[in-house]
């Protein structure tokens, strides 16, 4: 949350409150655990974005700042004084530093090699939604809107330089940095990779596939109610006609974008939850208790804005998501493996998992499955990620209720 921007515009206290817990106690934690103050882990991270402004981009000093998360140029220069003993200035690496607004800003996101760009791309580009997503196997493009503002961001791979290269178009520059935590966590750039293979390894049906990808990532998403309403549009239907569906609910009561973002096939934002209503969704071909489900949840996301925050526990996420009207068991774990970045979120009933470890044509039951996947934790989502990936290349051949698995989300 801190590496979202939670204490960017809000206090200490503010985000105790969000956690439901005292503000001493939130303090207590941060020094046993982590050995700092939460006001000093959110003024590192502005300070890491800052070094990487000044020597990715041409950015001002002043813009530079803004986009860190500083409250004032006056603090961005003093605590650079103290950490650094020298000016912010000194540290820039390119010659000259322009004092307008680029209409992009350009930058390297590292991650921990190896990163399996290939099985990503393919992952999006087969749930790509048109008019909102443009994914070709080099890039990923998109249309984000966080407040009243829009824009779009570029994803493509570096792999020389063990990082993604994200171009972002965007009119708040102040936004940067909660814009790189949603592409970080789409992207799951914090990933362990030889953590990750060594536990999974342990499983000789997972060794020979993680040895086939050893960077294997859970592909995320921009933000967790537009994940929800996919995974519900998705039930019992193949991925071509889930993505259809969302295509037309875009096209009906998204955004329309301006021109500047001038990226020709890019046209709509995902729609806000205030535009989701049964009847219109119904009008649309999407059935009536799909479309009830997702204007259910898109009332639920209204009355609380942050339903889908990567705040709770994996168990108690899921059991209130659970609550939401149409999201059963599948839908919560898979919202969680992919809007909230559980690692540990597992779809035991998944019916492709089932088939992959089935042993003399026998599949295992869900609790059978759920005993095996004890030696896989923390990391259940990447062997199902494994499991669904070895068989990325057959495409669904029924829309009966055991086709809602992988490839109808």
């Amino acid at each position: 949350m801190i590496e979202g921007g939670a204490l960017d515009g809000d206090d200490v206290a503010s985000l105790a409150d969000r956690l439901e817990i005292g503000e001493r106690q939130l303090r207590r934690l941060f020094r046993h655990h982590v050995g700092a103050a939460p006001v000093t882990v959110a003024q590192t991270r502005r300070v890491l974005l800052a070094k990487q402004l000044i020597h990715q981009t041409n950015l001002s000093m002043i813009r530079v700042a803004l986009a860190s998360g500083f409250g004032s140029v006056r603090r961005f220069n003093e605590t650079f004084h103290r950490l650094y003993h020298r000016p912010p200035g000194e540290l820039r690496r390119r010659v000259a530093a322009t004092t307008s607004l680029a209409p992009e800003t350009s930058l390297l996101l590292p991650y921990r090699a190896p990163y399996d760009w290939d099985a990503m791309i393919r992952f999006l580009k087969a749930r790509a939604i048109g008019g909102l997503e443009i994914v070709t196997q080099e890039s990923y493009s998109r249309v984000i809107e966080l407040g009243d503002a829009t824009g779009s961001i570029t994803v493509s791979d570096a792999p020389d330089q063990s990082a993604l290269r994200v171009v972002v178009r965007f009119p708040r520059l102040d936004a940067l940095s909660a814009i790189i935590t949603h592409v970080r966590r789409m992207f799951d750039l914090s990933a362990e990779p030889g953590a990750i293979a060594s536990a999974l390894s342990s499983d000789p049906a997972l060794a020979p596939l993680v040895l086939a990808r050893p960077g294997l990532r859970v592909p995320g998403g921009w933000d967790g109610f537009e994940i929800a309403v996919r995974a519900v549009l998705g039930q019992q239907i193949t991925l071509k006609a889930a993505t259809q569906l969302a295509g037309r609910v875009v096209s009906a009561h998204g955004k329309q974008i301006a021109d500047s973002i001038d990226i020709p096939g890019l046209t709509h934002a995902f729609p806000r939850p205030e535009r989701f209503n049964a009847d219109t969704l119904a009008s649309l071909g999407i059935p009536k208790a799909r479309a009830a489900a997702v204007a259910g949840v898109a009332a639920a996301v209204g009355a609380d804005a942050r339903l889908f925050d990567p705040r709770r526990d994996l168990g108690e996420a899921v059991a209130h998501m659970r609550n939401l009207p149409g999201i059963g068991e599948w839908t919560a774990q898979y919202i969680a493996m992919r809007a909230l970045g559980e690692t540990d979120a597992f779809l035991a009933a998944d019916i492709a998992v089932q088939k992959k470890l089935a042993v003399h044509g026998r599949r295992p039951t869900t609790s059978e499955l759920l005993a095996r996947a004890r030696r896989w934790r923390p990391w259940r989502a990447y062997a199902v990620l494994h499991l669904w990936t070895a068989d990325m290349d057959v495409p669904p051949t029924s829309s009966s209720k055991e086709t809602y698995h992988a490839l109808t989300a």
